[in-house]
């Protein structure tokens, strides 16, 4: 060659993007194009030093970046070799639009080279060699357009929503310097989430200002910005057809979302109908419902909130089909009807997908419980507050409640709205048995004790095994074990009791899960039912008819003890009843008959049982004792009369003797002094 030195050009410099990273839970629809570009070709020798600052604008629906470059070539000429740069490749956000590039002094370019889902890769042509150990800056401005279509899109510029990701750029990996700087607009209610991003500030034109300062690793640098701003919003009227009644909703969306309005009235149109006639419950809002559009800032796992005292729900601007009907399931499962979290959350979710397949949504399948979730999964009843656990371990328990409550539907199958039915009629569980007895009711709705015992009894089928397999804690554990018991042995004794209803105090104890308590009462009832069996065994064998008093101390407030001590009493009644009725003389003799004469002792024992039957054992007692005591005294009184009787007959005949006799004499006066004068 007749040169002297050879000219080498150095290979472009490829800034491919390999997207990682996530943004924080709870701010975004799906999963978003993560982090920022974070492999190069470093050892090329070339640097690009960024300073990007992405200004929001949302009356144009978009976000417009300007990017000052630096590229350094840090390679040196050799006495044979002088290396240069003529060119870049740079990646930025995909679906970005309107590249422009300037230099001073140069006229570079800037095409796009390739396009893929996840960056676009834009070619940058210097316009001049960049020689070895020089450096030049460059201007690149684009545009992140708001691209329209999905509600669930991640990138969205508008009036009343913004949500887009900020990248960091560079051109080594690991090189220090560059910079980020985002501007929002006033008005807006901004969330973010990125490691080395300032506090905002406000400038001079009232905008928000958010800054990174120098990143030490701009290519790791990622910030995804979700920010509402508060506006009038345009509310669509909807009449809701539930079971025959109508149900007035307001849909309120921003004012530049109408779509959202749309998709969210036509689901609820159909699927609040299905709901209700599944669920099984009429609808119980006394105000209009008020459904409007809003951003989640919550960690929890549905884009969406219900207020039941405002009987207000908040939809994500991007909530799906599932997140919305289980909102709407809400409406029901509202904390008034099941008083755990995880009950309301798990069967709002399991309605919602059974409402979903009624109305013909497909795909709508909620929270699966995976393996790796199951193994993050604790017990139900240790649920904290919402947003108390993030992440995976959250989903783990929507996941779990889901899958318990779809167990519990199927095992429950068609009886299961005649238990939603009993609950919002807050009748409580183990009700009185037999005629007479009044619907006993709660205040308060079931927890997790309350809701087994009522599955239970509402559907006759047993659900412990689902409790300790998925609700309790371990220290809970003793609790299913003491409730088994105390319900074999209710159970008995309720049989026994039979027409005898146990009181309100043992049914309480064990709707309380007071099983000490309860099996304390159950003794005592056991005790009085023993009791009741002798006074009715005695009592048959007398002939009698027990009263109802005890009965009614047993039923009542007067307690087991009160029934027993009437026992007690019955039985000594009773007792003196079957002594006067023996004390009856089979034959009578002579003495025993005119000592019964003019009594009526069988009348008096009669007497005795229809007393005894009223309840009054004391007159009973006394009617027996009198029957007794005469028939035990007959044959005495019989003597005693026959003596008067003779004594009576003696004493006339000797009157009748002294009467004659005084007759006779005053006649024997008489004729003496007659003879006397006619002598």
């Amino acid at each position: 060659m007749r040169a002297r030195h050879h000219l080498q050009r150095v290979g472009a410099a490829a800034l491919l993007v390999a997207l990682a990273l996530s943004p924080a839970a709870g701010l975004l629809p799906t999963a978003v194009p993560g982090s920022a570009a974070i492999a190069v070709a470093a050892t090329s020798g070339l640097t690009m030093n960024a300073d990007a600052r992405y200004v929001v604008d949302p009356e144009q629906h978009r976000v417009n970046v300007r990017v000052q470059l630096t590229a350094t070539n840090h390679l040196h000429d050799t006495k044979t070799h002088r290396y240069f740069f003529d060119r870049a490749f740079l990646a930025v956000q995909p679906g970005t639009t309107n590249f422009k590039i300037t230099s001073t002094g140069v006229k570079p370019k800037v095409s796009v080279s390739a396009k893929h889902t996840t960056y676009n890769l834009l070619r940058i042509e210097f316009g001049k060699q960049l020689a070895a150990g020089s450096s030049r800056t460059f201007i690149l401005t684009f545009d992140i357009p708001d691209p329209g279509g999905a509600p669930t899109r991640s990138l969205r510029i508008g009036t009343s929503l913004v949500s887009f990701g900020a990248w960091g750029f560079g051109g080594a990996s690991g090189a220090a310097g560059g910079s980020v700087t985002v501007v929002f607009p006033a008005g807006f209610n901004i969330d973010v989430t990125a490691p080395g991003l300032k506090e905002p500030t406000t400038d001079a034109a009232g905008n928000v200002v958010y800054e990174t300062g120098p990143l030490d690793d701009p290519l790791k640098f990622f910030a995804y910005f979700v920010a509402d701003r508060p506006s009038d919003l345009a509310e669509t009227p909807l009449t809701v057809t539930i079971d025959g009644q109508a149900v007035p909703i307001a849909l309120r969306a921003w004012p530049d979302d109408p779509t959202w309005a749309k998709r969210v009235g036509s689901l609820l149109n159909r699927g609040l109908p299905a709901l209700g006639t599944s669920i099984g419950l009429p609808w119980s809002i006394g105000r209009p419902l008020v459904i409007q559009e809003a951003v989640s800032r919550s960690n929890t796992g549905f884009a969406g909130r219900y207020n039941p005292s405002a009987g207000t729900i908040e939809i994500a601007y991007y909530a799906g089909t599932f997140v919305i009907l289980h909102e709407a399931a809400h409406a029901w499962f509202d904390g008034s009807l099941l008083a755990d979290r995880w009950a309301s959350e798990g069967f709002a979710s399991w309605y919602a997908i059974q409402a979903a397949k009624a109305i013909g949504e497909k795909g709508v399948t909620g929270d699966p419980l995976t393996p790796a979730l199951d193994k993050l999964r604790v017990p139900l009843n240790a649920w904290g507050p919402a947003g108390s656990v993030t992440g995976d371990a959250e989903e783990a328990e929507y996941a779990s409640a889901l899958k318990l409550a779809g167990l519990i539907a199927e095992r429950a199958g068609p009886d299961l709205p005649d238990v939603w039915r009993s609950i919002h009629a807050r009748r409580a569980a183990y009700q009185p048995t037999g005629t007479g007895g009044s619907l006993e009711t709660t205040d308060a709705a079931p927890d997790w004790r309350g809701l087994l015992d009522l599955l239970e009894d509402g559907t006759g089928t047993p659900f412990t095994d689902l409790w300790t397999s998925w609700v309790i804690r371990p220290a809970e554990a003793q609790l299913l074990t003491d409730r088994a018991a105390a319900r074999t042995r209710y159970e008995a004794v309720r049989t026994r009791a039979g027409a005898w209803r146990l009181p309100k105090i043992v049914r309480d104890a064990m709707r309380a899960w007071q099983f000490d308590q309860a099996n304390e009462l159950l003794a005592g009832a056991e005790r009085a039912l023993d009791d009741r069996d002798a006074v009715a065994a005695a009592a048959q064998k007398a002939g009698l008819t027990a009263p109802a008093t005890m009965q009614t101390d047993f039923e009542g407030e007067r307690g087991f003890a009160a029934a027993s001590a009437e026992g007690g009493a019955e039985l000594a009644a009773i007792s003196a009843y079957r002594d006067a009725a023996q004390s009856r003389p089979a034959n009578p003799d002579v003495l025993e008959m005119i000592g019964l004469w003019n009594a009526e002792p069988v009348a008096v024992l009669d007497q005795a049982a229809t007393t005894f039957a009223s309840g009054d054992l004391q007159g009973s007692v006394q009617d027996s004792a009198l029957a007794k005591a005469t028939w035990t005294t007959a044959r005495d009184i019989g003597r005693n009369r026959v003596v008067a009787i003779s004594a009576s007959l003696a004493a006339l005949l000797l009157g009748a003797w002294l009467v004659f006799r005084w007759f006779r004499d005053r006649g024997a006066r008489r004729r003496r002094p007659a003879m006397a004068r006619r002598g």
